[in-house]
């Protein structure tokens, strides 16, 4: 079993790969954080020391380095999709599952963790919803080419389980 969790920051990617690894005994990634062993900084700080363009790129060397195992549940950076040909990538070896909640959903959880989120960090609480929207807007795109959409503010293990 070979998925790759897909959905903008604050979506629950991270939370339910855990959960779903668990549950179906897989070896998990976080992408994200992947990147930040192997580089050994922040993400924040390989943004700005640099640039987004290197951070794409470890992004997708890393994303394949792991794809090549057996069985595997990836839990993707928010953008990961919308770069290097990521998305087809992803769909030719995997099963691409997008977390898609509410705006207001996802905005009421990064309220609480905008200091840990540098493209975000900045921005009033009351800003947050339009900045997503906007992004939302600019990746759609890719995330409509996942094989499988929950689209739900309220889903449980049995989201998964019974459609996978």
């Amino acid at each position: 079993m070979k998925i790759y969790l897909l959905g903008f920051m604050g979506a629950g990617k991270s939370y339910w790969g855990k959960q779903l690894a668990d549950h179906w005994q897989l070896p998990y990634y976080d992408l994200d954080e992947v990147i930040v062993e192997a580089e050994e900084m922040a993400i924040a700080d390989i943004f700005a020391t640099k640039g987004e363009d290197y951070f794409r790129e470890k992004e997708s060397e890393l994303l394949r380095e792991l794809s090549a195992q057996e069985n595997f549940l990836i839990s993707c950076g928010g953008g990961t999709p919308c770069f290097q040909e990521n998305m087809d990538f992803m769909n030719e070896n995997g099963t691409t599952i997008w977390i898609n909640p509410s705006v207001e959903a996802m905005a009421e959880r990064l309220q609480r963790k905008k200091s840990k989120r540098p493209l975000i960090a900045d921005l009033e609480d009351e800003d947050l919803a339009g900045f997503i929207e906007k992004k939302m807007a600019e990746r759609l795109p890719f995330y409509e080419q996942s094989k499988h959409i929950i689209t739900s503010d309220n889903i449980s293990l049995d989201t998964f389980t019974q459609n996978f």
